[in-house]
């Protein structure tokens, strides 16, 4: 898929007093989504419902940062960690995510992420270091240019 690059440099601002919300099932299929991720998002809650949470997963996010929160969260431990999010219309949001598992009388049933803004200086810091492990790891990295 090919996008105008210019659409991945409209960052949506998350508001310090909000929110993000976000459950679910075992496999990363989300049951459940606030009304501030269906806002930054851009997506409504119906366009949510149902679909891997990786629908929001930006492309100059390192795979090896996911594999890291899978295995944690697998191990039964909370993860938290500096997201990148992409937005419906392909901009983009900053987030400080907190995902734990959710359980049900000692038996894991689901997950959930709560999600909060950051600053300017953490976004600027995280974008780098995650540049620099994509590029590491041999990953497609962003290269803007203007003509």
């Amino acid at each position: 898929m090919q996008y105008n690059e210019s659409e991945f440099l409209i960052e949506t601002v998350v508001p310090e007093d909000e929110l993000i919300i976000s459950r679910t099932n075992l496999q990363g299929i989300i049951t459940y989504a606030n009304e501030t991720f269906c806002a930054i998002s851009g997506y409504s809650e119906e366009e949510l419902l149902g679909q891997s949470h990786n629908l929001v997963r930006h492309p100059d996010m390192p795979r090896s940062l996911f594999k890291e929160l899978w295995h944690t969260l697998k191990e039964n431990k909370q993860w938290s960690g500096v997201v990148k999010n992409l937005r419906k219309d392909k901009g983009f949001y900053w987030v400080h995510a907190i995902i734990s598992g959710v359980y049900k009388n000692g038996v894991l049933v689901e997950y959930k992420s709560l999600r909060t803004p950051i600053g300017f200086k953490e976004k600027l810091k995280h974008q780098k270091l995650y540049d620099k492990i994509r590029q590491k790891n041999g990953e497609k990295t962003r290269i803007v240019t203007y003509i």
